[in-house]
């Protein structure tokens, strides 16, 4: 009988392996051998062309001591915007999913899809919207009315200027960060327990809020976590809003993100060993702010 159980248990294991094995290849295809390659060529002098050659640290060495545009401008705006953007994008997401979960289901349906919209036509919207509003000239809608309000006498031509670049990608940012963290937040939200907030009124809870700090965030750390690093992940791999915006290198280095320093130097310079350093740096940046995430909102031992 023991033998027998021990055969079921090592098929059943055979089993599970064939179902993760196409997920494994994909992962080891598209995941880890990209991120093997990238930190392999980030030791060496690779122009795309030509084989790569062997120069150990040089790259890092020339990314921390030389390199005064990544120094100066890219790591700071970087960390500004994820912060800002990751951060605050992760704390409306939670607030906007808690109140449409307060709502009917055809008016959340209709809510979240509108909310959840920006993350899907970025790259329309870029071009379309967010243009047409901040063009430079009377033409554009924050020119517009900002001389009708009468707090500017000749328009300000937003996407060149270094001083209003910036806020205005963080400001973009936010408005379409409303991605799939913002959706797990909400089924959480939905799927909780009616039996502890029945059991909480009986404790005491008497309020909305109340039942927000006590219930449901607890409740829903495995969402709030995966939301927590979904939101981290876009902030800091996020340049294509001040490409399209402003272009690459963007006026003055304004709003110049690691991904748009690593495009710059990767596809625009063909410096690909050089890129591919700066790309190890912004791994290695994802994988300190996920950790301090899953420290937040994973689940303790």
């Amino acid at each position: 009988m023991a033998k027998t159980s021990i055969a079921k248990r090592e098929n059943a294991n055979r089993a599970g392996y064939l179902f993760v094995l196409p997920y494994g290849i994909v992962f080891a295809i598209f995941i880890l051998l990209p991120t093997a390659i990238a930190i392999g060529l980030s030791f060496t002098n690779y122009n795309a062309i030509s084989a790569p050659s062997f120069v150990g640290f040089l790259n890092y060495i020339n990314l921390i001591t030389n390199d005064e545009v990544f120094m100066q401008y890219v790591l700071p705006n970087t960390v500004a915007y994820a912060i800002i953007v990751g951060v605050g994008g992760y704390a409306l997401s939670f607030l906007l999913a808690w109140a449409l979960a307060q709502l009917s289901r055809l008016p959340r349906t209709i809510y979240a899809l509108i909310l959840y919209s920006p993350t899907m036509t970025v790259g329309v919207a870029m071009t379309v919207l967010w243009k047409i509003m901040f063009t430079g000239d009377q033409t554009g809608y924050i020119n517009s009315w900002l001389q009708k309000l009468g707090i500017i006498n000749e328009p300000i031509i937003f996407l060149t200027n270094v001083t209003y670049l910036l806020p205005i990608v963080i400001i973009v940012g936010l408005w379409s960060s409303m991605g799939v963290g913002f959706l797990s937040i909400l089924s959480g939200i939905l799927n909780g327990s009616e039996e502890l907030y029945e059991a909480g009124a009986i404790d005491g809870i008497k309020n909305r809020f109340q039942e927000m700090i006590y219930i449901t965030i607890p409740t829903m750390k495995p969402q709030m976590l995966f939301a927590a690093v979904m939101s981290i992940v876009n902030a800091f791999q996020n340049g294509t809003i001040s490409t399209l915006l402003a272009g690459n290198p963007t006026p003055g280095y304004a709003a110049q993100l690691i991904v748009n320093h690593i495009e710059d130097y990767g596809f625009i310079r063909f410096e690909m060993g050089y890129a591919a350093a700066v790309s190890v740096v912004l791994l290695l940046l994802v994988q300190v702010f996920s950790t301090i995430s899953t420290k937040l909102f994973g689940e303790s031992d």
